[in-house]
């Protein structure tokens, strides 16, 4: 799998808030320069997460962007597919349909086998799960 920017980017601005006051409102700005992301990028990325309900804003002076709902309700594939797509594409196709001849037919099961472990992974891991490990790690 490849990890684009924008989802690394999205992941990083995301933790941000998960790690922050739920109640308090984050500008773009102190995210973009939290996690050293160009500002601009960012902000592009955040309209999309909110399209997609994973973020809301608030404007105004007291403005700014939080979590849509609680982190522990967030998982790394909502994020992926929100920006991304599917999790595991074939050339742009489902695994299941792609289709192979002679000794190549195995690679057909082993892309399905693979979107499955990747999924396993991306759906059951949470932003409250990345920010906890981050608060293990730094104890």
């Amino acid at each position: 799998m490849r990890v684009s920017a924008k989802v690394d980017y999205a992941l990083r601005a995301l933790l941000e808030l998960a790690a922050s006051e739920p109640e308090r409102p984050v500008t773009a700005e102190r995210l973009a320069t939290a996690q050293k992301i160009p500002p601009k990028f960012l902000e592009n990325i955040l309209l999309e997460l909110r399209r997609a309900e994973i973020v809301s804003s608030q404007r105004g002076v007291e403005g700014g962007y939080r979590l849509a709902r609680p982190a522990d309700e967030i998982s790394v594939a909502d994020v992926v597919r929100s920006l991304e797509g599917p999790i595991a594409s074939v050339r742009g196709v489902r695994p299941e349909e792609v289709e192979y001849t002679g000794p190549a037919q195995s690679l057909q099961p082993l892309w399905v086998e693979l979107r499955a472990s990747m999924r396993e992974v991306l759906e059951g891991t949470t932003l409250a799960d990345l920010v906890e490990r981050s608060a293990s790690a730094r104890e």
